[in-house]
C-alpha cells in the first residue's frame, strides 16, 4: 500500500522547486493533490493531480479553494504550505512595501491556508498541517530582515496550532531546510549561497527530494505521534 492512498492534499508553491517535487511525490504515492501557485506549472495536471492559480496572500482563494475541494472530496488530510519568497535587504534599507510583500507571502500565507483548511480537519478528526520554515526562520542571516521575521513567525504559528488542535487529531509541525537547489537559491547572490553552503558540516546544499521525503514521512500515517516539531533537513547547520 502507498503511503498516502486517499488522502487529498493541498500543496502550495508548487509549481517549481520543493512544493513540485512534494506534489510529486504525494502523487507518487496515492494522493489526490490540489497543487497551488501563481507561477505556471511546467506540464498539464494528470489524473489526481489538480492545478490551480491561488494567491496565498489572498483570503478570498483560499476560501474559494477550499470550498471547490469540500464539494469535490468533502474533506482535506493534508496541508503543505511550501510557497515561499525572499527579499535581501536589512532592517535600515527595508521598505515598508517590501516588509508587507514578504510577510503577506511567507507568513499570512501560511496563517490563510491553515484557517481554511482547519475546520474540515476538525470535523474529520485528523490532519496533517506541514509549513516550511527555514534555517533562518531559527538563526539569524545577514540581510534578509523580512524573510528571516517571516520563517520565525511560521515556527511559532506551527507550534500554536499543534498544542491547540491537538485532541482534535489535527497535527501541525514546521519543516526547517537548510540549503537547497531550487530556483529561489539559483537567483541568490552567489556569496550568499556560497557563505551557507560553506557553513553546513555535509559542505554540500540539499535537493528538493530532501525536503519532499521529509514532508512526506509528516504527512502520512507513520508520523501519527509527531505534532508542534521543527522537523530539520539542513545537513548539519544548526548543529554548528
Amino acid at each position: 500500500m502507498k503511503r498516502l492512498d486517499g488522502k487529498v492534499a493541498i500543496v502550495t508553491g508548487a509549481a517549481m522547486g520543493i512544493g513540485a517535487e512534494v506534489a510529486r511525490l504525494f502523487l507518487e504515492e496515492g494522493a489526490w493533490v490540489i497543487a497551488v501557485d501563481l507561477a505556471p506549472f511546467p506540464a498539464p495536471a494528470t489524473t489526481r493531480l489538480e492545478q490551480r492559480r491561488v494567491d496565498v496572500g489572498n483570503e478570498a482563494d483560499w476560501e474559494a479553494l477550499v470550498a471547490d475541494i469540500r464539494r469535490v472530496f468533502g474533506r482535506v488530510d493534508v496541508l503543505v504550505n511550501a510557497a515561499g519568497i525572499i527579499g535581501y535587504e536589512a532592517i535600515h534599507e527595508l521598505e515598508v512595501a517590501e516588509w508587507e510583500r514578504i510577510l503577506r507571502v511567507d507568513q499570512t500565507g501560511v496563517f490563510l491556508g491553515m484557517r481554511s483548511v482547519i475546520p474540515l480537519m476538525r470535523a474529520q478528526g485528523s490532519g496533517s498541517i506541514i509549513n516550511l520554515s527555514s534555517d533562518w526562520g531559527v538563526v539569524g542571516g545577514i540581510g534578509v530582515a523580512a524573510y528571516n521575521a517571516a520563517k520565525g513567525a511560521v515556527r511559532g504559528m506551527s507550534r500554536n496550532a499543534a498544542v491547540t488542535y491537538a485532541r482534535d487529531g489535527v497535527r501541525v509541525n514546521s519543516m526547517i531546510p537548510g540549503w537547497i537547489s531550487t530556483p529561489l537559491t539559483d537567483r541568490q547572490p552567489s556569496e550568499a549561497n556560497e557563505r551557507v553552503i560553506g557553513s553546513t558540516p555535509m559542505g554540500h546544499g540539499g535537493r528538493p527530494s530532501d525536503i519532499a521525503e521529509g514532508c512526506l514521512y509528516l504527512a502520512s500515517d507513520a508520523s501519527a505521534f509527531v505534532t508542534g516539531t521543527d522537523f530539520v533537513v539542513d545537513g548539519g547547520f544548526l548543529a554548528v
